[in-house]
C-alpha cells in the first residue's frame, strides 16, 4: 500500500494531499483523493482501469465511495465502473456499502441512480441501510429506502 493510501486510511488527508503533490498517482490514489483530472487522464488512455482491482480487491469506485469523492465516483461510473462490484476480501463490500459506511450521501445517490443494489450485504451480512442506521444518518436511510432498501435486520454472522 502506498504512503498516500496509508495516510488516507489513518485519516490524515492533509498528509495524503502533500504526498500527492507532483506524484504520478495511480487510479486508486486518484479515485481516493478525488483527483478528477488525473482520473480522466488515466481512463482516457486505459478505459479498463475503471474496472481495475487493487491488491486487496477494491475497485477505484470503492475508494471514491469510501473517501467521499463524488466527482470521481461519477466519472468512474460514466467510464463503466461496476456499481455492484464485490470486493472479495475480508470486508467483502460493494461500493454502496463503502459510501454508506462513510456517510457519503451524494455518492450513494449516484450509485443508486446507476443501479446499485440497495440491499447488497457485506461479507458479514451488514447492509447499506444497517450502516446508515448505525451512523444515525436518517437522510441516507431515507434515500436507501426510497430505492428499495428493506428494513429487516440483516442476518449478521
Amino acid at each position: 500500500m502506498s504512503e498516500i493510501m496509508q495516510a488516507l486510511y489513518r485519516g490524515d488527508e492533509e498528509a495524503a494531499r502533500r504526498l500527492a503533490e507532483g506524484a504520478d498517482l495511480d487510479v486508486f490514489e486518484a479515485a481516493s483523493l478525488g483527483k478528477v483530472d488525473r482520473l480522466r487522464e488515466l481512463l482516457g488512455s486505459e478505459p479498463a482501469l475503471a474496472q481495475a482491482r487493487s491488491a486487496d480487491d477494491f475497485t477505484p469506485l470503492h475508494y471514491a465511495a469510501f473517501f467521499d469523492g463524488p466527482e470521481a465516483a461519477r466519472l468512474l461510473v460514466e467510464h463503466g465502473a461496476d456499481v455492484n462490484a464485490f470486493a472479495d476480501n475480508e470486508l467483502g463490500v460493494h461500493p454502496l456499502n463503502s459510501a454508506a459506511a462513510a456517510g457519503a450521501r451524494e455518492i450513494a445517490a449516484i450509485l443508486l441512480e446507476h443501479g446499485a443494489d440497495p440491499n447488497a450485504p457485506t461479507r458479514s451480512g451488514f447492509s447499506p441501510l444497517d450502516a446508515a442506521l448505525e451512523n444515525d444518518d436518517q437522510e441516507l436511510a431515507s434515500l436507501l429506502r426510497s430505492h428499495g432498501a428493506r428494513d429487516e435486520p440483516s442476518d449478521r454472522t
